[in-house]
């Protein structure tokens, strides 16, 4: 059965220079061929692969605007289709139009990623390519889009690969030894085929190990500013901002809800929340200000904790900061332009690191950026390199990697052959779940979902 023809606007909807209209499916080419009238005369039918013409799209005779039209034949197209590209004038109404006028000659609109879910379905990537694609569109810094990058170049797919032909191998001479048990030409040398298993399982827990860091670098971190009223948190936040987000005076409690703001920093985005300073109040508005405060910390994966290092730390500050040293936490001594006051030696048991900045001068802020970013684990990830992208590959291969221990403690166990082989054959099954090869169609609907129409 031929899939049906799919259409949707590509580009952004709003003004802009260009619209990019995508038609895929058998028929596609004929479809667009019904309203396109190329200046040369030329069918889009008589026209091989990657090949363009300048012309004008006509709803019956009148003229909707001058377009080019790109052609691809199949299968060396994105979707493995017959796929044809309308790039029109970027006005909302012009691009919608003749999208209307496609549905009209017989396309229907397209589901959300349903051209890359055609793209995989089609043999023309897998699961952890199409997984990259929406990273890519939605990346917000370099090391965000190195990594979908690298995963959609398939860096990560290879590794996978890697792995997969080391288990079909081991697996391959399991079967033999089945087949010929009494055969001494077939006997399994025990060492190797553990080495075999535990160099597989390495491989798979080094991606597993950096895939922590990785998400950081691909989604951000979510971040929170915390501290006392009137430490500098306000003015931190607008350092880091580079813009005015929050308002700065010398009356403690002025910020009393919660700003956000995304900055990069380095190569990491992070997802910043300037809170109410958390202190003892009768103020029923500045009480929920701190009670948001509060529970912003309970969702923070960084916490920047801001003190006044011209004053020493008060009991509720000491209380705080004990509280929140399971966190990924980052005490900020600012003010470090006034005369210091502070006793460090309070911090020896409450933070991985301690920085001495001033936000209103923009001092000590490399070092500040330095240390978020050690902290994250981010320094020692080349994303190039290859990372994990969802949590849906990393939950696969912390299974995969799972039935590879069991392969290793059966063979240490002196269990028999066939217990190694079944573990084996479970890693294998989810190495393939994770490429796409034995996905649930519940899996895979999962995934396009979360594309953008016309993707």
């Amino acid at each position: 059965m031929r899939e049906e023809i799919i259409a949707a606007i590509s580009t952004a909807q709003g003004q802009g220079g260009i619209g990019a209209i995508r038609v895929s499916g058998f028929g596609s080419i004929d479809l667009v061929d019904r309203i396109f009238h190329s200046r040369s005369g030329v069918l889009l039918k008589e026209l091989s692969g990657y090949t363009a013409r300048m012309g004008k799209i006509y709803d019956e005779k009148e003229e909707l605007d001058e377009v080019v039209v790109l052609v691809y034949r199949n299968p060396h197209s994105y979707t493995g289709e017959d796929v044809v590209e309308i790039f029109c004038h970027g006005g909302l109404y012009v691009t919608k139009k003749i999208l209307r006028l496609v549905f009209e000659k017989g396309a229907r609109p397209a589901n959300p990623g349903e051209f890359t879910k055609r793209a995989f379905l089609n043999g023309k990537i897998d699961l952890i390519k199409a997984e990259s694609v929406m990273k890519i569109i939605s990346a917000t810094g370099k090391n965000a889009m190195r990594a979908a990058v690298a995963a959609n170049d398939g860096v990560v797919s290879k590794k996978i690969e890697q792995v997969k032909d080391i288990l079909v191998e081991t697996l391959a001479q399991l079967s033999v030894w089945a087949d010929y048990p009494d055969d001494d030409d077939f006997d399994v040398d025990y060492n190797s085929l553990k080495e075999k298993i535990t160099d597989a399982r390495e491989k798979l827990i080094f991606l597993i190990n950096n895939y922590d860091a990785g998400k950081i670098l691909i989604n951000g971190v979510n971040t929170v500013i915390a501290g006392a009223p009137n430490v500098g948190k306000s003015t931190l936040m607008n350092t880091l901002a580079g813009v005015e987000k929050s308002i700065v005076t010398e009356i403690p409690g002025t910020t009393r809800d919660i700003v956000e703001e995304t900055v990069s920093l380095g190569d990491v985005t992070l997802h910043i929340s300037d809170t109410a300073g958390i202190h003892a109040t009768e103020d029923p508005v500045e009480s929920i200000g701190v009670k948001r405060a509060k529970n912003r910390l309970k969702e923070a994966e960084l916490i920047l904790f801001v003190v006044d290092g011209s004053r020493n730390l008060t009991n509720d500050e000491i209380e705080m900061i004990n509280s929140l040293k399971e966190n990924n936490l980052l005490i900020i001594v600012n003010k470090s332009d006034l005369p210091q006051r502070l006793d460090y030696s309070c911090f020896d048991v409450f933070s991985k690191a301690v920085i001495k900045i001033s936000a209103k001068n923009v001092e000590g802020l490399d070092m500040l950026e330095q240390s978020i970013l050690e902290m994250l684990g981010t320094t020692q990830i080349d994303p190039a390199e290859g990372i994990l992208i969802s949590e849906r590959q990393f939950l696969t291969l912390k299974n995969a990697t799972k039935a590879l221990s069991e392969a290793i403690d059966a063979i240490n166990s002196g269990l028999t052959l066939d217990a190694v082989t079944v573990s084996i054959d479970s890693a294998l099954d989810e190495l393939c779940v994770l490429t796409g090869e034995k996905a649930s169609q519940k899996v895979v609907d999962e995934i396009f979902s979360k594309f953008c129409v016309g993707k």
